[in-house]
């Protein structure tokens, strides 16, 4: 029989003290959602099963015995730390689930300047991490925009990615070693190694699990040499996103790595002050970084291949662009100014990030803006439409597609399904149906679940057997990545 609340209080709290258990109906609202649901929270709705508490760990020994209870009685866990999530994955849909919050788990165990690596716990930010690595002239080179923010872990659990990624790749690239702590109560670590070739590369069963498998619990991450002076940027303005793509690619299957490289349409472009040397146009831009022979020479790459495009490519002075660049980032002071802004105006933005190889991610973000304009009923509330691609690699990119509405004579409660969703829906299909991938560093989170078998197609026997493996139970975050029938709704 499944156990009453006030019981699940009781228990957690005989396991990690009562001091450490939070039942204030305030913080369990803020802990029954993440930023997918932004609209009507801000408004004051919380239609969501509240957990029966917020549960603070202090160790993987904690989340050990925290989740060896509720593997055996049944309980519905949600894995937290920096809450900065987009996709629904914190979301508590199960009644009197627990969440776990392992953002009190915030030491740096380690930074060995000699082996380049750090590790930390879960709950270390990113930021916290980043400005010790400087103070000893190295970097993580990760900068997502929620730096200030994040934490370590989630930043793994959900596959991150940075904007420096084209240089140095995302978070699968970076992670070194990772301790995950599953459902029996099992501790895993798996060792810092520069590689291995011992049988399958088991931190992937861990990294990208969104809760949905495991509680990571400590990471270790690679270390770089910090040379900011020797950055150099290049930007241009074009006409056309096609013709971007193709410099992009050009500028990647030639060899060249710089560490930004981001097209923006006309249209995503204005809400960055684009407009004011760009107007109606497309902007291309670049940063090259590295020991300055690296940086010299990849930016003497670009300027040779963009040789090529004169015709059709106007230079921008790059000063302008690093000045945007070095205040791209949100942190607290900007999320409560965005929400505050909502509140007053109920004017949202929202995206959907999604990739394919070079061939067809034209087609992907052609497609999917032409139909939305063609199809979604509300398009008169639609106050920006546009994308922008931030991710390149060898064989293809990912597009950001960035879109603004205003809701009107629709309630808080049905925003979510009226607006984003349907939005968010179309792009997905187009994606799927070019053969591009569904989500390329958000995660699955609840509401692209329902697309993740179409994602992962024959595949989709080793995610599921997977989840049979580790979580026979299912109390792990039911409803990310797996989908269940009839959510979201």
């Amino acid at each position: 029989m499944a156990l009453l609340r006030e019981e699940i209080v009781d228990k957690v709290s005989n396991i990690v003290g009562p001091d450490n258990v939070v039942t204030d109906e305030e913080v369990l609202k803020e802990n029954s959602h993440d930023r997918y649901r932004k609209f009507e929270t801000i408004m004051g709705l919380y239609r969501l099963p509240l957990p029966a508490a917020v549960v603070k760990v202090r160790s993987s020994k904690d989340v050990s015995e925290l989740l060896a209870f509720c593997n055996e009685n049944k309980v519905n866990v949600v894995p937290r730390t920096g809450g900065t999530a987009t996709e629904g994955g914190l979301e508590t849909i199960v009644e009197n689930s627990i969440v776990i919050d392992g953002s009190e788990m915030n030491k740096i165990i380690d930074i060995n300047e000699k082996d380049m690596i750090a590790t930390v716990q879960c709950g270390t930010p990113l930021q916290v991490l980043e400005d010790e690595a400087r103070k000893l002239g190295l970097t993580t080179a990760h900068s997502p925009q929620s730096k200030p923010i994040a934490h370590m872990g989630g930043l793994v659990a959900t596959r991150s990615i940075g904007q420096f990624s084209t240089l140095y790749g995302g978070i699968e690239d970076m992670l070194v070693g990772i301790e995950a702590v599953f459902p029996d109560g099992h501790i895993a670590k798996v060792k810092n190694v520069p590689r291995r070739a011992c049988g399958p590369d088991i931190r992937h069963v861990v990294m990208g699990n969104e809760g949905a498998l495991c509680f990571i619990t400590e990471v270790s991450v690679k270390l770089f040499k910090y040379v900011p002076e020797n950055n150099q940027f290049r930007s241009y303005r074009l006409d056309s996103m096609k013709m971007g793509f193709e410099i992009l690619r050009e500028v990647m299957v030639n060899g060249y790595r710089p560490s930004i490289a981001r097209l923006y349409d006309a249209e995503d472009g204005t809400q960055h002050g684009f407009n004011q040397f760009a107007p109606d146009q497309c902007v291309l831009i670049f940063m090259a970084e590295g020991p300055k022979p690296l940086a010299d020479a990849t930016v003497a790459g670009i300027d040779q291949i963009m040789e090529g495009y004169k015709e059709y490519c106007t230079p921008v002075d790059g000063k302008t662009i690093e000045t945007w660049f070095d205040n791209l980032n949100w942190g607290p002071d900007k999320i409560e100014a965005e929400r505050e802004f909502i509140k007053q105006h109920h004017h949202m933005g929202f995206t959907t990030e999604v990739s394919g190889n070079w061939s067809i991610i034209n087609d992907i973000y052609e497609n999917a803006l032409n139909r939305i304009r063609e199809e979604y009923p509300r398009l008169a509330d639609i106050t920006m439409l546009g994308g922008h691609s931030s991710h390149s690699y060898l064989n293809g990119t990912n597009v950001y597609f960035v879109y603004d509405y205003k809701v009107r004579d629709c309630a808080p409660e049905d925003e979510l399904m009226t607006y984003h969703q349907a939005i968010h829906t179309i792009i997905i299909e187009e994606t799927l149906k070019a053969g591009g991938s569904i989500g390329h560093h958000h995660g699955i989170g609840k509401y692209r679940a329902d697309w993740t078998l179409e994602e992962h197609t024959s595949a989709y026997y080793m995610l599921e057997g997977l989840k049979k493996q580790f979580d026979p139970n299912g109390i792990m975050n039911y409803g990310t990545i797996f989908p269940v029938p009839g959510y979201p709704k």
